[in-house]
């Protein structure tokens, strides 16, 4: 008795086509998972065999060989409980053949036969669409998440029970669709607001230009001057997520596990802060299954590293490739897993060991010797690869006490999608959404300059010492000014700003102490 389920294998953040074959023959019973199953997928015999008894139905007392192919994919999870379930119970016809291919399944049974969800699903329903399936079969648990694919019903199952019952044609499941209009018109509450933020207007404005040009930004200033307040309310003055972005960042977080069970869709930009404790793979993904880093969960959104010169120096440098490629691949003797890491880096740090070199209310108690040492934590590669640097002062008592309203979240975003829309224009023929990812060709076509703004820049370069990637870097942030000013030429004034923010390019040479 032959009987074949399909279902799917999630590697990285896309989904594979598995067929499940379960084969029962006449002999000394024995359960036998081949295909390159982990641990878990060896595991499910058990789950698998409670659940059929305790769901009412006869286990075979047989020779039973469940094949996953093809065979040189590694399979892992959990998700595998459900289909081997009822391709079991297709062998021994208490469920039609004919029925349960025109499905894919995915779920995990626990012993008394409820279906519990799993990682992946948006994945696994946008692998169905693809693949030409009529239908997906999921948990309850799973549905809102995998009903965001359009053109593909999907199913969601309480216990294996129904799952029986439906394929049979006792019973009817309503498929699950999301609303996706609904879900985007959505507005978070709870969202943090500039409007809060009492000064700090030159900061205000560098964060300003790095949002409307996708670039990364390194603050740096005393204890309390407002730097992780400042870097949580930039999501707010993003634009918002496109439908293709929402799937793209949702993929991601689905496969970690990340997303609850009574949202369907990622519609705000992540913002992912991990502490400075947090180990390369832990940044950047790994693991026996590789699994993603902040960098990957952090795609379409924010990356917030706080305090970035406590981070561990081999960690900070791992940063450099995903920055460039806005990818990681992570690589194993016999799997090779790429993610996406297209994230926007907000950094921040102290300007000294102590904190205060730059406070006009504390004396500070380090020697040149020892800032320059802590600011050596960070290569000179990193620092190239971050488009603007602002000095983040404190705040004196009498700007503390005013009593203006700053400006909202909502009016800075506003500027900051006019300039994106300028931009998606200019790179209309081009896969460039922003001018951060503008490279060597783009910016001698499009960051070209007067013979005043060439002269400002020389000099700059001159007395700086800047790096190529520096020069290329001021270029990019002048064009992304000259767009929030709405002029198609980049003026003189737009190239002084840009160079305005390199201030650690400005201040390598520190005074000598008294």
């Amino acid at each position: 008795m032959l009987a074949k389920v399909f279902s799917c294998a999630v590697i990285g953040v896309d989904a594979y086509l598995i067929d499940v074959e379960v084969d029962i023959m006449h002999g000394l019973p024995s359960f036998t998972t081949v295909g390159l199953p982990e641990t878990a997928v060896k595991e499910s015999r058990e789950r698998v065999k409670s659940a059929i008894i305790n769901s009412g139905y006869r286990f075979p007392d047989d020779r039973i060989t469940v094949n996953l192919a093809p065979a040189h994919l590694k399979k892992e999870g959990t998700g595998f409980d459900l289909p081997i379930a009822l391709g079991i119970l297709a062998a021994t016809q208490i469920v039609p053949g004919s029925a349960v291919r025109r499905f894919m399944f995915q779920g995990e049974l626990s012993l008394d036969g409820r279906v519990k969800p799993v990682n992946g699903s948006l994945s696994m329903a946008l692998a169905a669409k693809k693949a030409g399936y009529s239908g997906i079969i999921v948990s309850h648990d799973n549905r809102l998440e995998a009903s965001v694919v359009d053109d593909i019903s999907v199913f969601p199952v309480k216990t294996l029970g129904q799952a029986v019952d439906f394929l049979n044609g006792l019973v009817s499941i309503r498929p699950e669709k999301a609303d996706i209009l609904s879900l985007f018109n959505q507005r978070d509450t709870s969202e943090l607001n500039f409007s809060e933020v009492i000064g700090q207007e030159y900061t205000k404005r560098a964060i300003e230009v790095a949002a409307a040009g996708g670039h990364n930004l390194l603050m740096v200033g005393p204890p309390g001057s407002g730097k992780t307040m400042l870097a949580r309310r930039i999501p707010g003055v993003l634009p918002p997520l496109t439908f293709e972005e929402a799937i793209e960042t949702t993929k991601v977080h689905s496969v970690a596990g990340l997303i609850p069970s009574d949202r369907a869709i990622i519609t705000c930009r992540p913002f992912r802060a991990p502490h400075h404790t947090t180990s390369d793979a832990g940044l950047i993904g790994g693991g026996n299954i590789p699994r993603p880093g902040d960098v990957s969960l952090a795609h379409n959104g924010i990356l917030f590293l706080d305090e970035l010169p406590e981070f561990k120096k081999n960690v900070l440098e791992a940063l450099r490739q995903p920055m460039e490629d806005q990818q990681v691949t992570i690589s194993r003797a016999n799997l090779r897993v790429t993610f996406p890491s297209a994230f926007m880096l907000i950094t921040a740090m102290n300007p000294c060991p102590c904190g205060y070199y730059s406070d006009f209310q504390r004396r500070c108690t380090c020697s040149p010797h020892q800032i320059q040492r802590y600011r050596s934590k960070l290569s000179g590669p990193l620092l190239d690869r971050i488009d603007i640097h602002v000095d983040v002062p404190a705040l004196a008592y009498k700007e503390l006490r005013q009593k203006l309203q700053a400006e909202s979240s909502q009016s800075i975003r506003n500027r900051v999608v006019k300039a994106r829309l300028i931009q998606l224009r200019r790179f209309k023929h081009i896969k460039i959404f922003c001018n951060a990812q503008m490279k060597s060709r783009h910016i001698k076509e499009y960051c070209r300059l007067g013979s005043s703004g060439e002269k400002l820049l020389e000099a700059a370069v001159e007395k700086l010492g800047l790096s190529a990637r520096a020069y290329h870097r001021i270029l990019k942030c002048a064009r992304t000014i000259a767009d929030l000013d709405h002029h198609e030429n980049i003026q003189v004034s737009h190239v002084g700003e840009a160079i305005q923010y390199r201030t650690l390019d400005r201040s390598q040479n520190l005074p000598k102490k008294e």
